[in-house]
This record gives C-alpha cells, sequence and structure tokens, in this order.
C-alpha cells in the first residue's frame, strides 16, 4: 500500500505504542526513520525474547512485530551532535513521533516548540502514560490494573488478569494514528502542522465503553466476570463439549437463544420463566449456565459449532495461537520481512482494504 508515498516519519519512540504507529505508516508507504540508542542496545524490545528465539540475535520476535518498514539509525541522545544531526532530520520529515516523559523532550532539546519552529509545518505525534505533566513510568500492565481492566478480567475466586497482550498500548496507538491522519488531512487544507498528544491512561478510559456507561447511568460498578458480559446471557461463559474441547457462545437475542435450545434439544428453556427475556437471563445466569452445560456434554464439538453457524448462532471454539495463525483468514495477514538482515514473520498492521 503506498498512501503515505512521499510522507516522512522520524520514530523516536520505544516499546510498543510508538514503533506500532511509525510501522502503520511505513506499512502504508511512508518513510520511517527510527532513531535508537546506543548505549542501550537500541530499542528495549530487542531483547524481550521469548525461550525458543535465537539468544545470539540482536532483534528479538517482538521488536520485529512493531519495527519492520523502518530504517534504524543508531544516535546518542546526549551528543549533541546526534541531536543536530536529529534536528536536521526533522527538517525532512512530516511526523514526529515520540514517547519521551515529562522533562526528557526538553532535556534532549526535542519538545513540540523546539521542533515547531525547526520545521513549522510538522506533526508532532506524542504518546505519554498518565499525561503530558506525569513523570510516572507506565507499561501497558500498570494500565491494565489502573483502568479496572485486570478487576474486571477475573473468574470467581481467582486473581485478577491482564490480557495476555499489551491491549491498552495497541488502543492508543489507534488513538494516536487517527489524530495524525486527521492532522495531516488538516495540513492538506491549512498547511498547519499540529501537536497530537494521547496518554495510555485516556485510551484505556475511553475503551470502557459499555462498562462505564453502565456506572455512569445506571451507578452500576460491575464485578470481575472474566469473560462474561454484564449485560447479556449467555455471552462468554466456557463450556466443555462430549469430545473435551472447550466452546463458547455470544447469545444477544431471543431469537438466538431459542435456536441455541433447539440445536441443544433443550426447548423447555425457552418457556422457562426464568430465561424468558434477556434481563432474565442476565439475572439467573449461573441456574442457565449449568442447564447449558448439562445439555453440551451430550454432543460434540463439530456437532454444535457447525449446526450453530448453520443457524447465526454465534459460536466459538476456544483457540490456541498456533491454531488461529494456521487458519486461512489469518494466513493472508501473515508477511514476510527482513530488518537488520533478520527474516521475520509478523502480522500486518494495516488490517483494513480499500476499494
Amino acid at each position: 500500500m503506498e498512501y503515505l508515498n512521499g510522507i516522512k516519519v522520524l520514530d523516536l519512540s520505544s516499546v510498543l505504542a510508538g514503533p506500532s504507529v511509525g510501522m502503520f505508516l511505513g506499512e502504508l508507504g511512508a518513510e520511517v526513520i527510527k532513531i535508537e540508542n546506543p548505549i542501550t542496545d537500541g530499542d528495549i524490545t530487542r531483547q524481550w525474547k521469548c525461550p525458543t528465539e535465537n539468544p545470539e540475535s540482536n532483534i528479538s520476535a517482538y521488536y520485529a512485530s512493531i519495527n519492520a518498514f523502518k530504517k534504524i539509525e543508531f544516535l546518542d541522545f546526549n551528543l549533541s551532535s546526534s541531536i543536530q544531526k536529529i534536528h536536521s532530520l526533522i527538517k525532512e520529515c512530516d511526523i514526529l513521533l515520540c514517547n519521551f516523559k515529562s522533562g526528557d523532550d526538553k532535556k534532549f532539546q526535542l519538545d513540540y516548540n523546539t521542533v515547531k519552529n525547526i520545521h513549522p509545518q510538522i506533526i508532532y505525534g506524542h504518546i505519554t502514560g498518565f499525561g503530558k505533566n506525569e513523570k510516572r513510568v507506565a507499561f501497558d500492565l500498570i494500565l491494565q490494573a489502573e483502568t479496572g481492566f485486570m478487576y474486571l478480567n477475573r473468574e470467581d475466586n481467582q486473581l485478577p488478569n491482564k490480557m495476555p497482550v499489551a491491549l491498552i498500548d495497541v488502543l492508543a496507538a489507534h488513538h494516536l494514528k487517527e489524530g495524525i491522519l486527521l492532522s495531516l488531512y488538516n495540513r492538506l487544507k491549512t498547511g498547519k502542522g499540529a501537536y497530537v498528544h494521547c496518554s495510555l491512561y485516556d485510551a484505556a478510559i475511553s475503551s470502557l465503553i459499555n462498562q462505564a456507561s453502565n456506572y455512569l447511568n445506571a451507578a452500576y460498578n460491575p464485578p470481575p466476570m472474566g469473560s462474561k458480559h454484564p449485560n447479556i446471557a449467555p455471552y462468554g461463559e466456557i463450556f466443555v463439549t462430549k469430545d473435551n474441547q472447550l466452546i463458547t457462545f455470544a447469545i444477544g437475542s431471543n431469537k438466538q437463544f431459542f435456536e441455541l435450545c433447539k440445536i441443544l434439544d433443550i426447548v423447555m428453556l425457552m418457556e422457562n420463566p426464568l430465561f424468558e427475556s434477556n434481563e432474565k437471563r442476565v439475572q439467573n445466569r449461573m441456574q442457565l449456565y449449568n442447564e447449558l452445560q448439562n445439555a453440551i456434554k451430550n454432543y460434540t464439538t463439530h456437532f454444535i459449532y457447525n449446526a450453530c453457524i448453520e443457524q447465526n448462532v454465534p459460536v466459538a471454539i476456544i483457540k490456541d495461537i498456533a491454531n488461529v495463525l494456521q487458519n486461512p483468514l489469518s494466513q493472508k495477514l501473515i508477511k514476510p520481512v527482513v530488518i537488520d538482515g533478520n527474516p521475520f514473520n509478523i502480522i500486518t498492521s494495516v488490517a483494513f482494504e480499500i476499494e
């Protein structure tokens, strides 16, 4: 995709959120130059390797997942010669990406006021943890803990869990991308640059969606619920089939519930006053779970899955990553890339299609 051909990006960010924005822009055709610190052996994620990776490689699979489509340069920010070179690059660039902690941007003469004096039309994309004036170090885990995600993601009598991807980083990156693309569009009309800021905290809070709305409008403080939904049942409960596979449903309407009951040959549940409406099913979800599990254990996964698909009942088999990435639907999103001479397969950062 060459939609951003001719756009030049200076990526001064590290870890995940900022670099993933740089990779997105690069995959869309922009020229992206990523600057890393040689004193720390580059971006910290170069060292974040899983046990099966080559220990001799200077790049991890984690790093590759968000740093493809970039030219990598090493510059020591503590050297005036390096800062001068970065200032020279700024004059040539359309977009700058960074995730400086409060004060570090000024320390390195790379704050927005300094940068816009060098290049008034530049779009300065800045990701922080808790806001522009907070020095607190922020990793995705910390944000998931402090914005309700871990609290909600807990099953009965278990400890809270974070999502096993850096969800808040991913969400913040999407917000920053939107702001940058809007600023590019506005610059086409006005010729003006922009400062675009998104904090991980703000991205997380704005993504609470219905959970926040339930509290703000109905004073409902949701309890820990794991994969279950506060407004719909059955939704997210995990069932075990006859062949010991795990399966789940997202039943959003009476029609879908009735069709599921027919498939499982438990049509009497359709007339049970405990389950006659979604509201009642939410109120009595444990009884409903037991009724459904008693039926599901008599059928194979293959039967339930195919019958639900045929009757438009939302169903899913719970799969591991190996199974997911072997699915033909996933294969089209896998791209071979070479980073610093190292071959990797990565997931594309551009999942949309434009025709």
